[in-house]
């Protein structure tokens, strides 16, 4: 790796603690219940009676930086993956419901008292969409992705946890790429076009160069975004016109039997979606303001990541985009979803996020339905960094926080 390459993706990895010597490790695989397999790793430590569950859309979480923290505070962990993990091309959230579902339930056979979900970034999201359905009578659960295809969320057994915490969590995956994605693209088939008046990395427009902070005026601020929810707008359409291309494809195939009508409608035609690291707050810090560094979660340089491989949304099906990628049409948005947790619940905010912001933590605990809230402040970076070097890190201090709510509530 690059001395670049490294200052660029700095404070995404933590070193986690070693867990206790008495821990016993198990690992599993697990039926959903549209017959998908998914796996899990469970870490037990004597005595335990609560396990905490932990996972996300689309990150593998089994070294997740509080797992040694729980295990020594005598919790169960429980650290899942959806069938999306590591690849989010194909991610349809509805169905990373039935993958969360088969955890809870493996959960509840396992014999535990208490089960309680950890939603760290986007894996807050996911759980908060997860409760909100799960609280539901099975009728009037979900029955259709965005895309328009069944999803039987009515047939499937949903236990609802006992307990909530929320690290860090941002507003939901689709809603985060609508404050992420560049509205100066101008050619979704150019990664370099771009319309200048939109450029946000453009000193007329009030870009300066890092590591100094911009300065954006209020007009272009305005026009910025609305920008951004048009071309959100435009790839749904895209998206929506590929999902009817092969659906019409189908219904040609059953009435005629043609190869080619099958082909057709089993091509993927993916999304390739280019520049989506340009959120205004992550070069002026004057925006949302709090303790988060220069830079965005991908790179202390999104003048330069908002060009690069690496990004939210890059490649996606039209389903994945629909369910995951497009703010407009998502149903895994962490304010529609929050009224439905009603378990006591803990959100841990921290001071320096570059994807929850102050005004987003207020209003996402005023949404939650529980009655049971409490709201904690510590000092780190979205992924539990230090705000300063030498500094403890937020996830050590998330996980004292964590451990206090948790032996206050399940001890």
């Amino acid at each position: 790796m690059s001395d670049d390459t490294a200052r660029l993706g700095a404070g995404r990895y933590i070193d986690a603690a070693h867990p206790p010597d008495s821990t016993v490790t198990s690992v599993h695989e697990l039926t959903t219940a549209d017959g998908t397999k998914v796996s899990g790793v469970l870490r037990v430590v004597p005595g335990a009676r609560t396990v905490v569950t932990l996972m996300h859309p689309r990150q593998d979480l089994t070294h997740h930086v509080l797992v040694p923290e729980l295990l020594a505070r005598g919790y169960a962990v429980w650290t899942q993956g959806t069938r999306s993990v590591n690849n989010d091309t194909a991610l349809v959230h509805e169905q990373a419901l039935l993958d969360a579902a088969a955890g809870q339930v493996f959960m509840r056979e396992s014999g535990f008292e208490n089960v309680v979900t950890l939603g760290h970034s986007g894996g807050g999201t996911l759980f908060a969409f997860y409760h909100h359905q799960a609280a539901l009578a099975p009728g009037e659960r979900l029955t259709r992705t965005p895309a328009g295809r069944p999803i039987d969320l009515a047939g499937a057994d949903m236990p609802v946890p006992d307990g909530v915490i929320f690290m860090a969590p941002h507003p939901g995956q689709g809603v985060l790429l609508l404050r992420l994605i560049d509205p100066s693209v101008v050619d979704e088939s150019d990664p370099l076009a771009a319309d200048p008046e939109l450029n946000p990395f453009d000193p007329v427009n009030g870009f300066a160069e890092p590591p100094h902070s911009s300065s954006y005026s209020p007009e272009f601020i305005t026009r910025y975004r609305a920008a951004q929810r048009d071309r959100i707008a435009r790839l749904d359409a895209v998206a929506r016109e590929r999902v009817q291309n092969a659906a019409d494809a189908r219904r040609r195939y059953k009435s005629t039997s043609d190869p080619a009508d099958r082909r057709s409608a089993l091509a993927p035609r993916v999304l390739t979606v280019y520049r989506t690291d340009a959120d205004l707050r992550f070069t002026d810090l004057s925006l949302s303001p709090n303790e988060r560094p220069y830079g965005s979660l991908f790179g202390r340089r999104p003048d330069l990541t908002n060009y690069g491989l690496v990004g939210f949304g890059r490649f996606a099906t039209p389903d994945a985009w629909l369910s995951t990628w497009s703010g407009l049409s998502t149903n895994a948005n962490f304010l529609r979803c929050a009224p439905g947790v009603a378990a006591p619940t803990l959100f841990v905010e921290l001071t320096g996020d570059q994807a929850c912001f102050p005004e987003d933590a207020k209003t996402m605990v005023d949404a939650l339905g529980s009655a049971d809230r409490t709201h904690v402040r510590v000092a780190g970076t979205h992924f539990g960094g230090p705000i300063t070097d030498g500094a403890p890190t937020g996830a050590s201090l998330a996980a004292a926080d964590i451990g206090a709510w948790l032996a206050s509530r399940f001890p």
